[in-house]
């Protein structure tokens, strides 16, 4: 009875022993979760305090600097044209609440399409693309938002007594802008130059109920729009400038022959031409927030990578589509590294669901273009011609003529991060890495594969020397 008293006991101890142990362990987590939650605090209020900073930093240096400079901007000028077609009897006040309703619309087209709506005096309207954020797709953009001017005007006319007819008259030219900043709530901007000044002179040879266009936007927008050459204008210094009437989207980029809304193929060509304005975006987003470490997945990679996937991607025949996708996911590829080093594809897909929507991807297409990233991963395994046209492009570098300072600057990344030490243990490395890998497409199989074959021996040769690079 003793005995089993004893056991009792010395388990009892046990476990008070325990239970102590536990609660000195509960409380080091207890302080451990405060000290995080100061900490991530701390944090929060840094980062608050950053961009109240940022905030005052960047209107400050509006402030300082009220005048910026667009070199691509494209200016709208239009105006109505139906005072004198209207019946003398006529309400006033009814006639300017019809004015003023055709623009309100006419504001709102301006604004779904991106555009500034700068001036909107009596029966005039004056807008542009371009403004404030610099982007290569205003062309586009504000001819787009004509076209739905004008449809807008067809169908209201159809309210009206054939006597009583709006229409309106469209000039558009495309050139650089000089923008003056004013307020500070809502910022209004002024826009002067020969570009507005022309996009006025256009729309007064303009015929009521068209859209005439100069031929630096003509230039710009042809592929997709149906346009029709008019005259020639005089311009003082310049000699004569050529004029074209839009007649429409194209019929192969609308949805119907004479339709106002783009079709899938339109969007596409859009997205190429976009495609400048976010690789511009997320360049320098990469060269401010990449750790300096990253001696081999840096900027100078990035573009290897979108333009190699351009090549290959050409050479294995893909669609316009396809080739968005892939170039989108080769600019997305390696961003995930300004969050962490490991496991950065993942990252790297956070960061393109955040962006792409403001790019007008679909949801389908932004999968698609996650899928691409993750199929990176090493050893690489694609499972489609996509995935194996990207995977051929992140290390076409094997098979090229500067494989070697390509090389060195990922042996410097490595031994950064521990995972390499001397050129030799780099060297069998690549070794056992490059005789196991494979090109996918017969693109770069043709490209890339016989120098490949070079370079392995060229390294098993260093090795056998004991040469280091």
């Amino acid at each position: 009875m003793k005995d089993q008293s004893k056991t009792t006991l010395r388990h009892l101890a046990e476990l008070i022993s325990q239970n102590k142990s536990l609660e000195e362990d509960n409380l080091k987590l207890q302080q451990q979760l405060e000290s995080v939650t100061l900490e991530l605090e701390r944090y929060k209020s840094l980062i608050s305090k950053y961009n109240l900073e940022k905030k005052d930093r960047e209107f400050k240096k509006q402030k300082d600097s009220n005048i910026l400079k667009f070199k691509l901007s494209t200016v709208l000028f239009a105006d109505t044209q139906g005072f004198t077609e209207i019946s003398k009897d006529m309400d006033s006040r009814i006639l300017v609440d019809n004015l003023d309703e055709i623009f309100i619309e006419l504001s709102n087209i301006v604004e779904k399409n991106e555009l500034k709506n700068l001036k909107s005096l009596g029966d005039s309207l004056l807008c542009v693309g371009g403004i404030p954020q610099k982007n290569m797709t205003n062309p586009i953009q504000v001819v787009l938002a004509a076209i739905e001017m004008q449809y807008f005007l067809k169908i209201i006319q159809k309210t009206y007594k054939s006597d009583r007819i709006w229409n309106l008259r469209i000039g558009i030219h495309t050139g650089p802008v000089v923008a003056h900043i004013s307020g500070r709530r809502k910022i209004n901007y002024d826009v002067k130059g020969e570009t507005v000044n022309l996009a006025t002179r256009i729309r007064s040879y303009c015929h009521k109920g068209s859209i005439l266009i100069s031929e630096s936007t003509y230039e710009l927008v042809k592929d997709l729009f149906q346009c029709e050459y008019y005259t020639k204008m005089p311009v003082k210094y310049k000699g004569d400038m050529l004029l074209y009437y839009v007649k429409g989207i194209k019929s192969e980029y609308s949805l119907q022959k004479k339709s106002i809304i783009p079709n899938r193929r339109f969007s596409i060509r859009f997205g190429l031409i976009q495609f400048t304005d976010m690789q511009e975006l997320m360049l320098n987003k990469l060269e401010k927030e990449l750790p300096d470490h990253l001696y081999y997945h840096n900027v100078k990679h990035t573009i290897d990578v979108v333009t190699q996937v351009e090549l290959i991607g050409l050479g294995e025949g893909v669609d316009d589509e396809e080739l968005l996708l892939l170039k989108t996911a080769a600019l997305f590829h390696d961003s995930g590294h300004i969050l962490g080093y490991e496991d950065h594809e993942r990252f790297s897909t956070l960061i393109a669901r955040e962006i792409l929507p403001d790019f007008y991807y679909t949801q389908a297409q932004i999968e698609k273009i996650c899928e691409l990233i993750m199929a990176t991963q090493m050893p690489p395994k694609p499972k489609n011609k996509l995935e194996k046209i990207i995977c051929d492009a992140d290390l076409d570098y094997l098979g090229r003529s500067d494989m070697i300072p390509v090389s060195t600057q990922l042996f410097k990344e490595f031994k950064k991060f521990g995972k390499v030490i001397t050129w030799n243990e780099w060297n069998r490395m690549q070794i056992k890495f490059i005789s196991n890998h494979q090109y996918f497409t017969k693109t770069a199989m043709s490209l890339r594969e016989v120098n490949k074959q070079k370079q392995i021996e060229r390294i098993k040769n260093l090795l056998k020397s004991g040469k280091e690079e």
